[in-house]
């Protein structure tokens, strides 16, 4: 029994520190998403890619804010050094990072077509597409890094 409440305990304190991971990373997209074409041009479309700096940006911040919130609140130590355990949590993200990037395209080419409206805020098409990639590849990093990186 203990352990099934230790477990739902991390899951909980894992939807936590992705959500707040999530903020950081769709506030700095929207942020980055606004300002970079004004500066840089091709950053709404380069070569058929979609916001390729403000995604990648952003997804840093996230992934650096989720390391921490991850070793201070979420999984014990595992059987790596600190050393090896970011090693392998920055692999893990890099290509969660990746996955993510394609999971937007898809969701940004092929799914939210328009903005949707809920009243108070308007979600733009970016945005969903962002939220909706964050959570499809957050399935995947739990799994991953409490198996691999975390107990070892």
């Amino acid at each position: 029994m203990k352990e099934f409440i230790f477990k739902q305990k991390q899951i909980l304190l894992f939807v936590i520190a992705g959500a707040l991971s999530a903020v950081v990373e769709i506030g700095s997209f929207k942020m980055l998403s606004v300002y970079l074409p004004t500066i840089l041009s091709q950053e709404n479309n380069f070569h058929g890619i979609h916001f390729p700096l403000s995604n990648i940006l952003s997804t840093s911040c996230g992934i650096i804010t989720n390391y921490f919130l991850s070793i201070w609140f979420v999984f014990e130590r595992g059987k790596h050094s600190k050393r090896r355990e970011f090693v392998y949590f920055m692999v893990v993200s890099f290509f969660s990072t990746i996955l993510s990037l394609s999971f937007f395209q898809i969701f940004f080419r092929f799914v939210f077509k328009e903005h949707f409206d809920v009243g108070f805020f308007v979600f733009s098409q970016e945005i969903l597409s962002k939220i909706a990639a964050i959570l499809v590849v957050s399935i995947l990093n739990y799994s991953v890094k409490k198996k691999i990186i975390f107990n070892g």
